[in-house]
């Protein structure tokens, strides 16, 4: 990671600054997170870290490749690591939580659009809907 961060950072006329490699690593520990939830990890150890600083090196970051975001709510985008393989976020809208699946799941789709000359970006894909825990629950406001 950090070897791969430094050389991008040079290309580019950048130093790798600690917090760089901090908010990267939190990045890939996190899995997907908000620049909120990224400060948040980043503060768990260095404390002197601020926001602007948080959301300016995720653009950075972003700009060499090295992490890139979707929407996967209402919020904030999240970021996630590229190192990861490509994936599909999938998102329960009740209990919110984030699978990732492989590309191939959504290849028919991706086919049919591109045949109509649209390309697709599977990487910020995400799609909404129910876990299977959620939808064997009744609605909150549904009697039973």
């Amino acid at each position: 990671m950090s070897d791969d961060l430094a050389a991008r950072l040079r290309e580019q006329g950048l130093r790798l600054t600690p917090q760089r490699r901090l908010i990267l690593q939190a990045v890939e520990e996190l899995r997907h997170a908000t620049p909120d939830e990224v400060l948040a990890h980043v503060r768990s150890r260095v404390s002197s870290v601020n926001a602007s600083t948080v959301y300016r090196t995720l653009e950075v970051l972003e700009e060499l490749g090295l992490v890139r975001h979707t929407h996967l709510s209402d919020r904030a985008p999240t970021y996630h690591s590229t190192s990861e393989h490509e994936h599909v976020h999938v998102v329960c809208r009740r209990c919110h939580v984030v699978r990732s699946y492989d590309p191939a799941v959504v290849a028919p789709l991706v086919a049919a659009l591109g045949a109509d000359g649209f390309v697709v970006d599977v990487g910020h894909l995400a799609v909404f809907g129910e876990c299977a825990d959620c939808a064997a629950q009744a609605p909150p406001d549904t009697p039973t």
